[in-house]
């Protein structure tokens, strides 16, 4: 099979195709022909080392493809079933073995390459809008990056939830496709919190979600009303420096969390239960998932410097054929 391969840790240019053996599926885990894999941020700190791996590997953890082989003991699922995932190594591959923990079934009214722009981003959005804050009628949000691949999602979420949105972006197109997404109001990284105040009548926002990180975390408290909540949950620009827990006390006895999606999906039943409402809204026309670039296996790296490089919205996928 053809896949993605990591010998050394760099650039994108250390993402190379190469004819690996077909793998073989262990106790508890399934073969599966891969039609579409994600492309993330986590792939490009596997790949460059922030994260490290040890070399050789076969970059990518998402996809969505076609059950091909059962492992010893799998039951429950069969040879032919359309399945999605979050997290199996090595997905960037024309095939990759996946836990049975981590496969959640694909319904007909999803595409393969829908099922696979949704798992990671979507149900980051998903767990962000109804269990880290559960946003409710009326609700304003702050949503940082609103026309990012989880920006998207959780501003429509926060929408058919009821809540209401103050999107940043970049550029001005940017702004349309959150505006598109159903965005109230959309603003610079500039002015956001004194917008925030602006709309609430001085008073802030119960909640701020950001995956930005260094460039908008301090700032993001001043949008926050008393007790209320910033979610940070991602450092596209950088981590947070340390700051003095004081600081939540003197800008209103605020909440700060840092979550991440595998403490939203320890086991299976939750990781089915967000992935089961997350495709009923898209079947039903509710949630539009956004793909904002196709790309080869042999394309890879272009895709990785085309995400690092913030030149794209949306969600990036690898094809397999």
């Amino acid at each position: 099979m053809r896949a993605v391969q990591v010998t050394r840790t760099g650039g994108p240019d250390v993402l190379e195709v190469a004819d690996l053996p077909t793998p073989e599926p262990g106790p508890g885990e399934v073969l599966v022909d891969v039609a579409a894999a994600g492309v993330n941020f986590i792939d490009t700190y596997r790949r460059s080392g922030a994260y490290p791996m040890s070399t050789p590997f076969v970059a990518g953890s998402e996809g969505a493809g076609t059950i091909a082989r059962l492992g010893p003991d799998v039951s429950e699922l069969a040879v032919g079933d359309r399945v999605a995932w979050k997290e199996a190594p090595g997905s960037y591959a024309e095939q990759v073995c996946v836990p049975v923990a981590e496969v959640v079934p694909v319904p007909d009214s999803v595409s393969d390459e829908v099922a696979a722009a949704t798992m990671l981003q979507g149900m980051t959005a998903h767990y962000l809008a109804t269990s880290t804050y559960p946003v409710g009628k009326g609700d304003w949000a702050l949503v940082h990056a609103a026309a990012g691949g989880v920006g998207l999602l959780l501003t429509q979420i926060v929408k058919l939830r009821g809540g209401r949105v103050l999107a940043t972006t970049s550029t001005a197109d940017k702004a349309e496709l959150a505006r598109g997404a159903g965005a109230d109001e959309v603003t610079s990284y500039d002015d956001f919190a004194d917008r925030a105040r602006e709309l609430t009548d001085g008073e802030g926002f119960p909640v701020v979600y950001d995956g930005v990180g260094r460039a908008t975390f301090e700032r993001g408290l001043d949008a926050l009303r008393v007790r209320g909540l910033m979610v940070l949950y991602g450092a596209a620009s950088g981590p947070v420096p340390a700051f003095d827990p004081q600081t939540l006390n003197s800008k209103g006895g605020l909440f700060l969390t840092r979550p991440s999606l595998a403490y939203y999906t320890r086991d299976r039943a939750e990781l089915a239960d967000r992935a089961g409402e997350l495709f009923g809204w898209i079947g039903a026309g509710q949630l539009d998932v956004r793909i904002g670039g196709r790309y080869s296996l042999a394309d890879a790296a272009q895709a990785h410097e085309d995400l690092e490089g913030r030149r794209t919205t949306g969600k990036l996928l690898i094809l397999t054929s």
